[in-house]
């Protein structure tokens, strides 16, 4: 893996001092408002914790950065205490190198899986039968969000499902809106795209080509036309000129855009905004074509030290992680939806509440990082950030692309 442009970024974080054995730096790339306030959570209630203090490691940036800087630290002899991954194969290298701490004695003792649900969040966070990581929160990129106040301004109802959408863009850009918000970072790209593969294609293709690398798949006719269906959403949002997710978000809940695909994390942006689900903004699961969520979302490791007392810090600190209490308060904030399956969340809002119920019907998929090597995960999103920047490349071409590299994935 190649992290060399994301080695700039550690100077700050390395310039931290020697520390006790309860102040723990904490890495993770929770840098916009919604985020912000969610991880502030953790921080209070480990703060709480008799003798302990949570050092804020943010890194700007996006995950893609974020993820290279702690690699790069943890490999170069100068590991933080404890760092959000998400839950997967991200962290797969650096638990069979042996730079992981084992949490499976805490996890057998708070019975994790008998309340982490579903059960696959600890399945990815478990190499050889053994806990590496603590799954905080389910995040699903199966969302299309909408703007009451664009579709107002343009005259038109806010649409239920994605053909819908497309019918409403040329009243959109009629009343100077951009139809589809669409931040330039390549896991943005990426997972767009995966959506519209979920939503159109169909659960069954995307399992076929993401879960079984299943070549013929990849490059059949019902793939072709998922990649036609990029082509022109990639028309609808040639607009939008912003980098950063939030940013385009922050285009959806100002009226500019009509929607946005994007995680349910932006429920963070709108909670932030004081909009309110249903009233401000609509969101449609699976493009309101396949109700569906995915069960990705974040989790922390905990890179090992030669410190007993900072050890058992980092252990009380992945306890805390999977508490009542800070699983409510974080994922309300965070927009995400909580691990555990028996915490009271009357103070949901409408699109959490739709999130809950799709996850209890078991209308639900792994997610790419849970199925996809890093190396494989790269290669897709490389393309994709060019596909939908570079008009030049048509459907069948960056189709024939992507169905090489699933054809050699791991």
């Amino acid at each position: 893996m190649n992290f060399r442009n994301a080695l700039v970024a550690t100077t700050a974080l390395c310039a931290a001092s020697a520390v006790s054995a309860a102040d723990l730096e904490v890495t993770h790339w929770w840098t916009s408002g919604g985020e912000a306030a969610a991880v502030a959570e953790f921080a209070k209630a480990f703060n709480e914790t008799e003798g302990n203090n949570w050092v804020d490691g943010a890194i700007a940036g996006g995950g893609g950065v974020a993820r290279g800087v702690i690699v790069s630290r943890i490999l170069g002899g100068d590991p933080m205490h404890a760092t959000q991954l998400n839950h997967g194969r991200q962290a797969e290298e650096l638990v069979e190198a042996g730079l992981m701490l084992d949490l499976t004695d805490i996890a057998e003792e708070g019975g994790w899986r008998d309340i982490v649900h579903p059960v696959s969040l600890l399945d990815s966070c478990t190499v050889d039968g053994k806990v590496y990581c603590v799954p905080v929160n389910i995040h699903s990129w199966q969302w299309l969000w909408l703007s009451h106040k664009a579709y107002a301004d343009a005259g038109v109802d806010v649409p239920s499902n994605w053909d819908e959408f497309v019918s409403s863009a040329p009243a959109l850009e009629a009343a100077g809106k951009v139809p589809l918000a669409m931040g330039q970072q390549s896991w943005q790209s990426s997972g767009a795209f995966g959506v519209m593969l979920v939503a159109l294609g169909g659960p069954e293709l995307w399992t076929k080509v993401y879960a079984e690398k299943d070549a013929d798949a990849a490059a059949s006719a019902e793939m072709a036309a998922v990649f036609e269906a990029a082509a022109a959403a990639r028309e609808l949002s040639a607009g939008s000129n912003v980098s950063d997710w939030n940013l385009a978000t922050a285009m959806v809940i100002n009226g500019e855009a009509g929607g946005q695909i994007m995680g349910d994390w932006a429920q963070g942006e709108f909670a932030v905004a004081e909009q309110v689900a249903g009233e401000d903004y609509t969101c449609l699961p699976g493009l309101g074509v396949n109700e569906i969520i995915s069960t990705g979302g974040d989790a922390f490791y905990f890179p090992k030290q030669d410190d007993p007392e900072v050890e058992a810090a980092q252990k009380e600190l992945a306890k805390l992680l999977l508490s009542k209490e800070v699983q409510v308060n974080f994922n309300l904030k965070k927009g995400s939806l909580p691990v555990r399956g028996d915490v009271d969340l009357a103070a949901a809002n409408d699109c959490m509440k739709k999130g809950l119920e799709i996850l209890a019907s078991g209308n639900i998929l792994p997610d790419g990082n849970q199925v996809l090597s890093a190396d494989t995960t790269g290669q897709l999103e490389d393309l994709m950030v060019e596909f939908w920047n570079d008009t030049s490349i048509t459907a069948e071409d960056a189709h024939k692309r992507y169905a090489d590299i699933i054809a050699s994935a791991d």
